[in-house]
């Protein structure tokens, strides 16, 4: 094998411990995206000439909204056949036979979608009601692409949503990953998806920072998000080809889950860039 085209991946998912707690390079991650999201969204408050205040509230919203989201989204798309069973380890982080502290694994983005729009009108109607709905998800966004770009990092760090294998000597060879159908650990090279989706994202925000700065477009009610929707879901349908499936589901090159998911996903985003609309101020 050609050392040089593959990279042997095996770092510690913690980045370090202090007695009984551990701090993981996952968990950082989200903090981190939170907190850039918090600074990003106070400059585009400040810039609409809104309150920033209420970029606080808008925090704890997208919070548990992101995290309940994604961990139902999780257990209602992926991961039913296990949890129709365990309803009492849905929200919490244990598994009950045996006994284990789990953490709250299991995470899925279409879920954490979903969640943050339903927080959005909750966030609209008790905090913000002289904006539109989509004046705030235009907004949420924003920051919402650049965060994903954090958390795949952090799938990067624990070796999980991998890629399949290249069948060539590329790759990454992800040592602490294991493989459920050789039954072993992995020792050959395969996609770094998890590092494609992040660069993927980061363009995505790119994309939308500049539309919002230097068009007139973040005027027009709910392009923002329609861009964001269809570049982000197009993103994850594209790359879900060269992951292995969360399900054993796929046959060959048939879509999974998650592609099927995003299909709805990319449609809306294409009627909020095309529709006719309105000027917001």
């Amino acid at each position: 094998m050609n050392v040089l085209l593959s990279i042997d991946w095996n770092p510690s998912p913690i980045l370090f411990q202090l007695g009984p707690v551990a701090i993981r390079y996952y968990s950082l991650m989200f903090v981190v995206a939170f907190l850039l999201g918090i600074f990003i969204e106070k400059k585009l408050y400040k810039n609409d000439k809104v309150s920033v205040e209420l970029v606080d509230s808008l925090f704890i919203y997208t919070v548990i909204a992101t995290l309940l989201g994604a961990r139902l989204g999780d257990v209602f798309f992926y991961s039913w056949g296990y949890y129709k069973d365990h309803l009492l380890e849905i929200l919490l982080p244990v598994k009950f036979n045996p006994f284990q502290f789990t953490g709250f694994r299991g995470l899925a983005s279409h879920g954490a979608a979903i969640g943050i729009v339903i927080a959005m009108f909750l966030y609209k109607k008790y905090k913000l009601p002289e904006k539109s709905i989509l004046w705030i998800l235009d907004r949420v966004v924003i920051p919402v692409a650049i965060g994903g770009s954090f958390v795949r990092i952090g799938n990067l760090m624990n070796s999980e949503i991998v890629g399949k294998y290249t069948g060539t000597d590329f790759g990454f060879i992800f040592h602490r990953h294991y493989d459920e159908v050789l039954k072993a650990f992995d020792t050959a090279p395969r996609y770094p998806t998890q590092i494609y989706e992040a660069l993927s994202y980061s363009l995505v925000f790119v994309i939308l920072w500049f539309i919002y700065w230097k068009t007139d477009k973040r005027i027009k009610e709910g392009y923002l998000f329609g861009v964001f929707m269809v570049l982000l879901w197009s993103v994850r349908f594209i790359i879900e080809f060269f992951k292995i499936a969360q399900l054993e589901e796929r046959q060959q090159w048939s879509l999974n889950t998650g592609q099927w998911l995003s299909i709805p996903m990319i449609l809306v985003g294409f009627y909020f860039i095309f529709r006719k609309r309105k000027a917001f101020s």
